[in-house]
């Protein structure tokens, strides 16, 4: 008895109408692809439905890739560049047996392949394509993809002097190929930045994922100028020219999800040096809560952000989540009555309904010059992406003094010191005092993975060098011990840590009369103001980060003890500011 075809079956089923069928087969005959590919993609039936009629036609039994663990020695006996190709991964070996996950367990050809590579019998598995991806990016390294990529292109000859002129219409060349797989590694283990780096004999890869420089496989030295001249191609940069350091951008999607990519060369002695800033739009769209603030932190800054004039200030060092935290303030005051206008260096978002503009320091496009323009546009918002000479402090503080809200960033340790700099720029107290309304200081820290989390007792050198030795009955230490969850670091994510300073008519008199940051901070304290150490401490007490962690990024001031609370109360933790 013949069996029944896929589409027949889903009719049975009931997952789709004889009408939509028709429609589908239609399609199919059109593009050529697989019957079931294109009902998903029209919407008729979801991935689970196909898996479950391919598995009752061909009697494969289905599984979830995503809950299996997989012997390392198995994952040998497959190429990567087969996985890739076929979407399929080997899941386990017994004797001269190679039972194979697939998405399409109907392609012939790849199983007709598997047998000629590995010389055994190929079992039949089915699972979703998406699981199947994961687990060959899990499983498979970089070098193990990278590897295949430069045997095809050294079959191939793609990778020749003249490459400059095919690549960038040649969507399938191994170059190409290797620059998406760089690139969506990068966005997979969340990293801010890629680091493509020459050295005198070879090329290195480097990943900042959070925060932290980590070295992944790189192609050999050979492939370095057709790597850099492709993605430079892609940013629109000028190929030829590689004296000068030059700044551009492009855009890709990964795994369905869009992402704003930022490219900046530099000349070294070794050739250009190339870094991407990957800027995932999924972060705009993040909530203070989602950014660590905690509930009476959240509530203070909605208020602050919610006055109509002022000079709000976001201080913190690069890479500590400022422009993600300004974003997330202009969403949270964005609407259609009120005009908002940005000047950053560069644009790294493009928001709705705000007006955005650009620097352009060659054609004289400078932050004063542009911000004395929008002072002419009727703004009512203003976002500077940073305050970093006097010229545009004075603007910003003219701006904020004439009825406007404005918010910019600065480079301070803590949150008290971003009046000291504002006055160390030339500005007068009073006009410190008159147009400041509020600072907030913030860190990234790295979470604790959650699946490897332990209790553990910090070394004592640690205790002593956070201000904690013999004082810290009070605290359970944790941190993670590493994992598959987590590739073995510890971490799962970031969050942010904040220190809230507001200026108050106390604080502002205290402007007025020159007070130093010290002074500021002890006044502040009093309103309740805490540092960015004591937040991430709290952070620490419950659990969230480790102690070596807080200590990578703040430092213990050395306080004492009627102005520091060490180990706060479970009261203080749960209502807390900065919890």
């Amino acid at each position: 008895m013949a069996r029944k075809k896929i589409g027949d079956l889903l009719v049975e089923r009931g997952s789709i109408s004889p009408a939509q069928l028709e429609e589908g087969l239609r399609l199919q005959s059109t593009t050529g692809r697989r019957l079931g590919e294109v009902l998903v993609d029209l919407g008729y039936i979801e991935e689970d439905d196909l898996i479950d009629a391919v598995s009752e036609r061909l009697g494969v039994p289905k599984l979830s890739v995503e809950s299996l663990v997989i012997d390392p020695a198995v994952i040998q006996r497959v190429n990567v560049e087969i996985a890739r190709r076929f979407t399929l991964i080997p899941i386990i070996a017994l004797g001269n047996t190679i039972t194979v996950a697939m998405a399409d367990p109907l392609n012939i050809l790849a199983i007709d392949e598997l047998r000629y590579h590995t010389g055994a019998e190929i079992k039949r598995t089915i699972g979703k394509a998406s699981e199947i991806k994961a687990a060959i990016d899990k499983y498979y390294s970089v070098a193990d993809s990278i590897q295949g990529m430069v045997g095809k292109a050294q079959a191939t000859d793609t990778v020749t002097t003249a490459v400059e002129t095919s690549i960038s219409s040649d969507n399938s060349s191994p170059i190409v190929e290797m620059v998406n797989l760089i690139i969506s590694r990068a966005v997979s283990q969340r990293a801010s930045d890629i680091h493509l780096e020459p050295d005198e004999n070879q090329m290195r890869i480097r990943y900042r994922v959070h925060s932290i420089m980590r070295e992944e496989a790189a192609p050999p030295k050979s492939m370095q100028s057709e790597l850099i001249s492709r993605i430079k191609i892609a940013a629109d940069l000028d190929v030829s020219e590689k004296r000068i350091p030059q700044d551009g951008r492009m855009a890709m999607v990964v795994d369905g999800n869009p992402v704003d990519l930022r490219i900046s060369t530099l000349p070294t002695i070794h050739g250009e040096k190339v870094v991407i800033r990957l800027l995932d739009r999924r972060n705009l769209l993040m909530s203070f809560g989602d950014l660590g603030f905690a509930p009476l932190l959240d509530a203070d800054w909605r208020r602050l952000i919610g006055k109509p004039e002022g000079l709000i200030l976001i201080s913190g060092p690069t890479s500590s989540g400022k422009t993600t935290t300004l974003y997330a303030t202009l969403q949270a005051i964005n609407s259609v009555e009120r005009n908002i206008v940005t000047v950053e260096d560069p644009v790294e978002y493009s928001l709705p309904l705000i007006n955005q503009v650009q620097i352009n320091e060659k054609a004289g496009l400078t932050f004063p010059m542009a911000l004395r323009a929008m002072l002419r546009q009727n703004p009512d918002t203003i976002m500077i992406g940073e305050i970093r000479d006097p010229e545009t402090a004075r603007m910003a503080v003219r701006s904020a003094l004439t009825g406007h809200l404005v918010l910019s960033t600065v480079h301070t340790n803590d949150a008290p010191s971003a009046v000291a700099r504002l006055v160390d720029m030339g500005l007068a107290p009073y006009l410190v005092a008159t147009s400041l309304t509020g600072v907030l200081a913030q860190r990234l820290l790295r979470v604790n993975c959650p699946d490897c989390t332990q209790p553990y007792e910090p070394a004592t050198s640690v205790l002593e060098q956070s201000g904690l030795l013999g004082r810290s009955a009070g605290l359970t230490f944790q941190r993670g011990t590493g994992c598959s969850t987590c590739g073995n670091s510890g971490f799962k994510g970031l969050t942010g840590i904040y220190e809230y300073f507001e200026i108050t008519p106390e604080i502002s008199n205290a402007i007025l009369e020159d007070a130093s940051a010290a002074s500021l901070r002890i006044m502040g304290r009093k309103q309740g103001y805490q540092t960015l150490f004591e937040v991430g401490l709290e952070r620490v007490a419950a659990g969230d980060v480790c102690l070596e962690e807080l200590l990578k990024e703040t430092a213990f001031a050395g306080e004492t003890d009627d102005l520091m609370a060490i180990a706060p109360e479970p009261s203080v933790l749960e209502h807390g500011r900065n919890v």
